[in-house]
């Protein structure tokens, strides 16, 4: 009994794929089928980075003389990396839309005369004809928030700021070496002084006064104050106690 649902159940899914495999061939028939001659898609601008409350333009072109009508439309990706697909409203106040043709090739131009913070996300024309939907590459418009500045100064503040600088930073060089240049030449100007004086010392000494000063005093330390009581004589005669 259990076999016999196992392969009711199989049989059931066959004839599910059998169907949808039916289908996505006709599809692709379909798709193969389609009268695409003579459409060329332009490089479209990939980014659009537009400050906030500025104007901004997106364009996409093409070649194709079978477009009956087109649509803008703008993705917005979810935080589940999902892209949802929104028709741009055009009679907005804030947009508008103007055709461009040049050498066979046909431009839409999306004007954003002020744009907000909301108007970021990718933006692609779907151009239809009879029951074909094409989609053109897309461009990504992205609006920020610019940093407002803390203080608004004038070029000629700026100028005279970064010459203040440049002298200060030349007085931290020059002030340091000067003191040190100094230094090096007191000091040179102590030890010159310090040489003159030692050579002064020795200006009014005379050399044989001092080599006959120093014999003598060279006899005088090898004799001693004491002499030998033998080499006196036997003449002397020492005192009884």
């Amino acid at each position: 009994m259990s076999s016999k649902r196992g392969f009711e159940r199989l049989s059931g899914l066959l004839e599910k794929m059998a169907f949808t495999l039916v289908i996505f061939l006709c599809f692709w028939a379909a798709v193969a089928n389609a009268n695409f001659d003579g459409l060329e898609l332009e490089a479209d601008k990939p980014l659009v980075r537009v400050a906030l409350s500025q104007e901004a333009t997106i364009s996409c072109c093409y070649r194709w003389k079978k477009v009956t009508h087109f649509v803008w439309i703008k993705n917005i990706y979810t935080t589940n990396e999902t892209k949802v697909p929104i028709i741009v409203n055009l009679p907005n106040n804030q947009m508008d839309n103007f055709t461009k043709e040049q050498n066979e090739v046909t431009c839409q131009l999306l004007v954003f005369k002020s744009v907000h913070l909301n108007d970021t996300g990718l933006y692609q024309c779907q151009l239809n004809s009879n029951s074909l939907h094409i989609f053109t590459h897309g461009t990504f418009l992205q609006v920020y928030k610019p940093l407002q500045k803390s203080l608004n100064l004038s070029e000629s503040v700026k100028n005279s700021i970064i010459t203040a600088e440049g002298v200060l930073l030349l007085m931290c060089v020059l002030i340091p070496g000067t003191m040190l240049l100094c230094k090096s030449k007191r000091l040179n100007e102590l030890e010159k002084k310090k040489g003159r004086e030692e050579e002064n010392i020795y200006e009014g000494l005379n050399l044989d006064d001092c080599n006959s000063a120093y014999h003598q005093i060279q006899r005088t330390n090898q004799q001693g104050p004491y002499q030998d009581v033998a080499s006196c004589g036997e003449d002397i005669q020492l005192e009884k106690p």
